[in-house]
């Protein structure tokens, strides 16, 4: 129970990833990337890492990128970074975008998952490519197999709101005031699990200062300061 003048500050980022939605999503050597990534960021062994001979990453943003990197500088054979729209639609930068082709990755456009290959394990995926037709995306009917023993899903990342009942959401994330304050007074939330701008660092960083001065005030106001 929040004492009276208690103030809290939920910082949780979107912890539930979205899934593939196709049969076999969970073979074994299928992952999420921000699970891969946290495993490196934490460990203080890298040789531990579980990590394929062929890697395949599904994704466009920043989140996909930087775990195609990861598993290349980690000595993966084959990475492939498949994304189903084009190089202009991407959340990651060109600059992102070549950085990943200089370390080895090889980059697909225009390709979307249609099928996982394997029986307890996953051993390929089944692309299709796909096109813009009067503004929306569809598929050619054409497809390819990537062989992979390694797929890293970076699809997009919602927030798990299991321990968030009582507050107020805003398109699946937090609703927040002006002054980062949630539905609850007292309650302030900033960084990805709230909507103040692009889901990156610097936001977060910049939403955990104004939510501090936030709180501060907040805090000699109900004291009588």
């Amino acid at each position: 129970m929040q004492k009276q003048h208690d103030a809290v500050f939920i910082g949780i980022g979107l912890g539930t990833a979205n899934g593939l939605g196709l049969e076999g999503g969970d073979k074994g050597g299928i992952l999420d990337a921000i699970d891969f990534i946290a495993d490196i960021r934490q460990t203080g062994d890298l040789s531990r890492i579980k990590l394929g001979r062929d890697v395949i990453i599904i994704g466009g943003g920043n989140t996909a990128i930087d775990a195609a990197v990861q598993a290349k500088k980690l000595g993966a054979g084959n990475v492939t970074l498949a994304y189903r729209r084009g190089a202009d639609q991407m959340g990651a930068t060109e600059f992102e975008v070549e950085l990943a082709r200089k370390c080895g990755v090889m980059v697909r456009l225009w390709s979307k998952p249609v099928a996982i290959q394997g029986a307890d394990a996953v051993t390929g995926v089944t692309f299709e490519q796909t096109m813009l037709k009067g503004g929306k995306l569809v598929g050619t009917g054409e497809t390819y197999d990537i062989p992979c023993d390694m797929l890293l899903k970076a699809i997009g990342q919602n927030l798990d709101t299991a321990s968030l009942s009582g507050l107020d959401m805003d398109g699946g994330k937090l609703k927040i005031s002006g002054d980062y304050q949630t539905s609850r007074p007292g309650v302030f939330a900033g960084g990805d699990c709230v909507h103040s701008g692009e889901d990156l660092t610097v936001q977060s960083v910049e939403d955990g200062k104004q939510a501090a001065v936030a709180v501060d005030a907040w805090l000699k106001n109900s004291k009588g300061a």
